[in-house]
């Protein structure tokens, strides 16, 4: 089956895969690593705009991993998993550091720079240096299983490691020139156009010939995952103070926990704190907005905004600074915290 499969997954790739995205068409490990990084749980339609800003601003990883993270933060700001982008900046620097400025060209090396699993490692050898090395991330986990009949549990580890060594016994042989390229791109354009988490389109995918998933009539059966991380959530309050001057009050967030290094007005924990926190004479000019829904992948935050506008603002709770508009929309900002400024 393994000939079959890979070689209509090449051809179908090199006549009906995507080929106009600003990554592709480039050995260029630079930017095959930044769309990667951007790509992980965010779609194409919003990472393009992104990509094009970042490369504007960091055409280099030398210039990437000189920057400030404060503009680094501002320039992923609505990007969210601000964790990628704290990742990426370190291991630009990485590279500066323990590379010389040039990306390493073995996924195994790769792997051990900051925010570089292991199916990104592969996805940058693959694509830029020909390296025979699988790839799994999600869209292709899902075609993988579906095609394979695979029905093992992967949220248990042994599962998901007999998957990693199934898709590298799938791998085209290394005598086939440029096959490794193009099947790579093509198990994630399936993932991401034919092979679809519900409603797949089986009749127009290139191998339902030989796709276990669709012989048995249940290909959304498959990837199966039975452990789900529990949703929780989480209600907060937030001071926006805001002088005369149309300034606000910001603060950087900690390093650990939610919206970390980002900058924040200041939060509480209900609005009692949130008034205990001001000066006595502020307290009753605070007007309580609606509270809204923020969902995070696994938390459903509910955002209580309480703002405070005076022309005498000088003493706020805690460490910050006034900043102007004209600055902060600059910064690293929480998504709902850039929504109720705007």
């Amino acid at each position: 089956m393994a000939p079959v499969f890979v070689a209509s997954v090449v051809r179908w790739q090199r006549t009906h895969g995507r080929s106009e995205l600003p990554w592709q068409n480039t050995r260029d490990p630079y930017r095959v690593w930044l769309s990667e990084v951007m790509l992980q749980q965010t779609q194409v339609s919003t990472v393009l705009g992104y990509f094009d800003r970042f490369l504007a601003r960091f055409p280099t990883v030398a210039e990437l991993a000189e920057a400030d993270e404060d503009e680094v933060f501002g320039l992923w700001s609505g990007l969210g998993y601000y964790s990628r982008a704290r990742n990426m900046h370190r291991c630009a620097q990485d590279v500066m550091a323990r590379f010389g400025g040039v990306f390493p060209q073995r996924s195994e090396d790769l792997v051990t720079l900051p925010g570089i699993g292991r199916s990104t490692a592969a996805a940058i050898a693959a694509f830029c240096f020909g390296e025979r090395v699988a790839i799994l991330d999600g869209n292709v986990k899902r075609v993988l299983t579906r095609v394979l009949g695979f029905d093992a549990d992967l949220s248990v580890a042994a599962s998901e490691r007999a998957l990693w060594n199934a898709a590298t016994e799938l791998l085209p042989a290394a005598s086939e020139r440029g096959a490794i390229e193009s099947y790579t791109q093509g198990l994630m354009d399936l993932g991401a156009t034919v092979c679809l988490p519900r409603k797949p389109n089986c009749l127009l995918c290139p191998v339902n010939d030989v796709c276990m998933a669709r012989r048995q009539g249940t290909p959304e059966a498959y990837p199966v995952k039975t452990r789900k991380l529990k949703r929780t959530s989480e209600s907060l309050w937030l001071l926006l103070a805001r002088d005369s001057a149309g300034r606000v009050w910001l603060r950087k967030r900690p390093a650990r926990g939610i919206w970390a290094g980002l900058y924040c007005v200041p939060v509480f924990d209900s609005h009692a704190a949130l008034l205990e926190a001001l000066p006595q004479s502020l307290r009753a000019i605070a007007q309580e907005d609606d509270a809204f829904l923020h969902v995070l992948t696994h938390k459903d935050l509910h955002l209580h905004p309480v703002w405070v506008e005076s022309g005498d603002m000088a003493a706020m709770p805690g460490e910050g600074q006034w900043v102007a508009p004209r600055e902060w929309e600059g910064l690293g900002l929480p998504a709902p915290l850039r929504k109720l400024l705007a």
